[in-house]
């Protein structure tokens, strides 16, 4: 890259209780092919808990900086990030993720190189603990998890695990929704799609996600993302009648076998095999019935939790 195409870049990422996986990340930031004079990487503890010490993780890093939210949710602490930040161009990431050494560089190329742009998704790659024995949940990541490319092009928005956006752009559609602990990346995405700003995908410019592996990290995942939904779409509706009629559909929906999703689990290459298929769909039950567990929860008047 030319000199005149290095901006200055603020990489924002959110933390709350993964020291050991941070460390890994701001590893992976401190061997970037961007200059490193050209970039700042601005690590957000969202209220961890002390024996974490995010703060002890992040001074062993000359690229990264600390800061503290204590609101509860990654978008308020993405939001703390930004308010700190020097940065023209604004890069998220997740504290679990790994960036690619060039991840940076790349990224920053497909803002420059389109016109009008609002946000740059880029690709989200996931890895196992171990490959050659892939848990039922690893196999359902495998076939669902981070469809980058499909987030964009059907629904306007990009995980905030890889993303890229101009200062600008944020200071003219806002910030995240400090209130959602889920979904906040869907609501800003398509804001920012409402401003007629382009999207585009970014192949190339690529960081490794661990797959969720046990039943219990894909109960807390499924958990927040109904509880984000709820907050986004449902909870800002003051009236009582339409809005439990409308979880409730959502609600019967879950309750509904997931026949389509099982027909096209029997279709998809990815998967070896009869028993591979069987065990990636019977998880789908496991994730629809726990969304219907949350709803009916969050419909007597429980709140969204964070994880």
């Amino acid at each position: 890259m030319e000199s005149h195409s290095h901006p200055f870049v603020s990489v924002i990422i959110p933390v709350y209780n993964d020291a050991e996986r941070l460390k890994l990340c701001l590893e992976a930031l401190e061997n970037q092919t961007y200059p490193q004079t050209g970039y700042e990487v601005i690590v957000v503890d969202n209220a961890s808990d002390e024996t974490a010490d995010i703060k002890g993780v992040v001074t062993q890093f000359g690229q990264a900086i600390a800061a503290y939210e204590s609101t509860p949710g990654s978008y308020a602490a993405r939001n703390k990030g930004i308010s700190l930040a020097k940065g023209e161009v604004i890069a998220f990431t997740d504290a679990d993720c790994i960036p690619a050494s060039d991840w940076i560089e790349k990224g920053v190329q497909h803002l420059l190189n389109t016109p009008n742009c609002g946000l740059v998704a880029g690709e989200i790659k996931i890895f196992f603990k171990n490959p050659e024995r892939l848990t039922p949940v690893e196999l359902f990541e495998k076939v669902t998890a981070f469809e980058q490319k499909d987030y964009l092009e059907n629904y306007k928005y990009g995980a905030t695990a890889n993303l890229f956006t101009f200062k600008t752009v944020i200071e003219r559609v806002g910030s995240f929704n400090s209130s959602l602990k889920s979904s906040g990346d869907v609501e800003w995405g398509q804001r920012v799609a409402a401003f007629n700003y382009q999207q585009v995908y970014a192949a190339n410019a690529c960081v490794a996600h661990p797959a969720r592996y046990s039943f219990k990290q894909l109960y807390k995942r499924t958990t927040r993302i109904v509880g984000g939904a709820y907050d986004l779409h449902w909870k800002k509706n003051n009236l009582i009648l339409q809005r439990n009629r409308i979880l409730l559909q959502a609600l019967l929906a879950d309750l509904l076998p997931p026949l389509n999703f099982v027909v096209k689990t029997f279709r998809d290459i990815r998967l070896q095999g009869i028993e591979e298929k069987l065990r990636v769909s019977l998880v789908m039950f496991f994730v629809r019935y726990v969304s219907a567990w949350e709803r009916i929860r969050l419909m007597i008047g429980g709140a969204s939790i964070r994880e």
